[in-house]
C-alpha cells in the first residue's frame, strides 16, 4: 500500500516516511524544498519535487504511484509569522488543501490523514485541552488549520467513500534518527541548541507566569511518536475502522520554559544560566492537550521522556554539522 507524505522532505514528513517504511508501507515523498531538505528523504523513497498548490504535479504524483492515500503535512508553520503574512499563510495552508483535495479527487484517492494543529483552540479556558474544546484560532495560522479541518468534512460529507482524519497536536521536538533534525528559525529545541553550539546563552520569556516554576508550560511531544500516530491513522483509514474526526497527540502533563532549559544542561553537559527576557505578548502561562482518544485508537504513547527528546536533538543537530557524537 502507497502512502503520499506531502511536505515529505521536511522534518516532520521525513520522520513520518520512515514510519511508514518501518510499518511494511510504501511512502512517496512530495514537497517543494523551500524548507524540506532532499537528504532528509530515505534512499528508494521516490521525492517528487513540487508544491501542492500544483494540482497537475499533485495528481500526477498520486495517479503515477498508485498512491491509496494522502498524509497532509506541507504547509506553513509558523504561527507568529502568519500574523505578518497572512496571505501567504493561507495561499499555503488553506489554497495547498483545497489542491490537494482536487487532486485526490481526481486521482480517486479517498484517504487523507491530515497534519492540523492544537493552535485551532487559541488560548482555551482550561489548563488541559481535550477535543471537544472551543475552537478559537489567534492566528491565521491557526485559522488556516482549521478551516483545513473543515474542508476535509465538507469533502466528507460531499463525496461518497472519503474518509480523513486530523492530528492535533502542540511542539514536536527531538529525533528519530540523526540523519533529521529540526530545521525550523521559531522552535524552542533548535532556538536552544543552536545558541550553545554557537557559545551564546539561551533566554527564556517571561518568569512571572502562575506556574509551579514561573515559565511558561507547555506540551512537548516526540516527532518519532507522532510519525507513529500518524501511521496509526493512516492504516486505520485504510482498514475502514471508525474514527474521530480529530485527535490531540498530547502529554496531559506538559513541560515548563525552564525544565526544558534544565534538561539541556544536564544532556549536553553545557552548564548555562538562562538569560531573563520579558514576556511575549498573547503567551499564555500553560496550555497542554490530553491525548487519551489518540491513545485508544491511534497508538499514541508518550515513548520519550524530556532527557530522550533533548539528546535525540542534539545528537541529531550535532550529526548535520559534522560534530563528534560522542563529546
Amino acid at each position: 500500500m502507497s502512502w503520499l507524505v506531502t511536505g515529505g522532505a521536511g522534518y516532520i514528513g521525513a520522520h513520518i516516511v520512515r514510519a511508514l517504511q518501518n510499518a511494511g508501507l510504501e511512502p512517496v515523498a512530495l514537497d517543494n524544498l523551500v524548507t524540506g531538505l532532499a537528504r532528509f528523504v530515505p534512499a528508494g523513497v521516490p521525492l517528487i519535487e513540487a508544491d501542492v498548490n500544483d494540482t497537475t504535479a499533485v495528481t500526477r504524483a498520486l495517479t503515477e504511484h498508485a498512491v491509496d492515500g494522502i498524509i497532509h503535512v506541507a504547509g506553513f508553520k509558523y504561527a507568529g509569522v502568519s500574523v505578518e503574512r497572512p496571505l501567504h499563510t493561507y495561499r499555503e495552508n488553506v489554497t495547498g488543501m483545497v489542491s490537494v483535495l482536487e487532486a485526490a479527487q481526481e486521482a480517486d484517492v479517498q484517504k487523507v490523514v491530515f497534519s492540523s494543529s492544537a493552535s485551532v483552540y487559541g488560548t482555551p479556558d482550561t489548563e488541559i485541552v481535550t477535543e471537544d474544546a472551543p475552537l478559537h484560532p489567534e492566528s491565521p495560522y491557526g485559522e488556516s488549520k482549521l478551516i483545513g479541518e473543515w474542508l476535509l468534512a465538507d469533502q466528507e460529507r460531499a463525496t461518497e467513500g472519503f474518509r480523513s482524519v486530523s492530528l492535533r497536536y502542540f511542539n514536536v521536538v527531538g529525533s528519530g534518527t540523526d540523519e533529521v533534525w529540526d530545521v525550523s528559525p521559531h522552535n524552542l529545541f533548535p532556538i536552544v541548541i543552536d545558541a550553545l553550539l554557537d557559545g551564546r546563552t539561551p533566554r527564556i520569556n517571561g518568569i512571572d507566569y502562575p506556574t509551579p516554576d514561573g515559565t511558561c508550560v507547555r506540551d512537548y511531544v516526540h516527532v518519532g511518536d507522532l510519525a507513529i500516530s500518524h501511521v496509526a491513522a493512516a492504516q486505520a483509514l485504510a482498514a475502514g475502522k471508525p474514527l474521530a474526526r480529530a485527535y490531540n497527540l498530547g502529554s496531559g502533563t506538559g513541560l515548563s520554559v525552564r525544565q526544558i532549559m534544565d534538561a539541556v544542561a544536564q544532556v549536553t553537559g553545557i552548564g548555562f544560566t538562562p538569560e531573563i527576557a520579558p514576556r511575549r505578548p498573547g503567551d499564555p502561562a500553560r496550555i497542554v492537550a490530553r491525548g487519551d482518544l489518540a491513545a485508544r485508537d491511534l497508538d499514541w504513547v508518550m515513548r520519550h521522556d524530556v532527557a530522550d527528546m533533548v539528546a535525540s536533538a542534539w545528537r541529531a543537530r550535532r550529526a548535520s554539522l559534522g560534530l563528534s557524537l560522542t563529546s
